[in-house]
């Protein structure tokens, strides 16, 4: 059974999440999270040190839930290359399931925090090598079965993969035209299909 205490930190940290990765670190007002919360400043800090801790504390809510929904993702049953379906299906509907979360924490923080927070870029990075990884293993257990050949390592290709499925959601993001996601994917499917399948 969680404290009063534990109980109010988790309804910051849920309430101020989207807020942060919406205005982004410095465009984030104490009265913006004061009015979310209905707390007022002394209450909001006598959970958190700082607003460092507080936007840090808030990015990794939205980043445990974009890696467990990954993780759903690719730890479904199947083979490697339908796992790889799996997650660009996933991208698919992404603009969906970030809205919850204020947008996508990795475009949005990454790039607020690059010149501004330090910490929260190095949080950032982090979340994207885990992403990386994830699907590095499914690529590496492709290989080992012999249903994936890749011309480079698997992370290598993972970070390819990868970087390509973020750009387009960048461009998606900053138009406004879901066609730039849309579209990568569908390259990305005949790609998996063509290149990589055995």
């Amino acid at each position: 059974m969680s404290t009063k205490a534990e109980r109010t930190t988790a309804y910051i940290i849920e309430t101020v999440a989207p807020i942060f990765n919406r205005l982004g670190y410095v465009g984030t007002s104490m009265s913006d999270l004061t009015e979310a919360t209905g707390l007022t400043k002394g209450a909001i800090y006598g959970n958190f040190e700082n607003k460092d801790s507080l936007a840090l504390a808030a990015f990794e809510y939205n980043s445990k839930k974009l890696l467990r929904e990954i993780d759903e993702k690719l730890n479904t049953s199947g083979t490697s290359i339908q796992k790889l379906f799996v997650l660009t299906n996933f991208y698919r509907h992404y603009d969906v399931f970030i809205e919850e979360l204020g947008g996508c924490p990795i475009l949005n923080v990454g790039i607020d925090a690059n010149h501004n927070n330090s910490q929260l870029l190095a949080a950032t990075k982090e979340t994207i090598k885990t992403i990386e990884g994830k699907i590095a293993l499914v690529l590496e257990n492709g290989v080992n079965s012999s249903e994936v050949k890749l011309p480079v390592t698997p992370l290598q290709f993972s970070k390819q993969l990868y970087t390509m499925i973020q750009g387009a959601v960048a461009m998606a993001t900053i138009t406004g035209d879901r066609k730039y996601l849309l579209n990568t994917l569908a390259y990305l499917d005949q790609l998996i299909i063509k290149e990589i399948k055995v």
